[in-house]
């Protein structure tokens, strides 16, 4: 079975549009991507890569599973 690894800002914004976000749009501090009523929080961007426990919890709040994520 294939692991997570850390993803750059960018990248995670393609994927999250693949799964149906729409964004991301400005609002207070970060940003945020949106799928039906699920709003989901985007980290600022920085130089560094989101690492694979931040990946996780993201995915985790968006509903889409490891292996969705790992196949797309």
């Amino acid at each position: 079975m294939s692991k997570l690894s850390s993803v750059s800002r960018d990248d995670l914004i393609k994927k999250l549009r693949i799964f149906g976000f729409e964004g991301p749009c400005s609002g207070g501090k970060h940003r945020y991507m949106v799928k039906n009523n699920l709003r989901l929080t985007i980290s600022n961007p920085h130089k560094e890569e989101i690492s694979v426990d931040l990946l996780a919890r993201i995915l985790k709040q968006a509903e889409v599973s490891k292996d969705e994520w790992l196949k797309k």
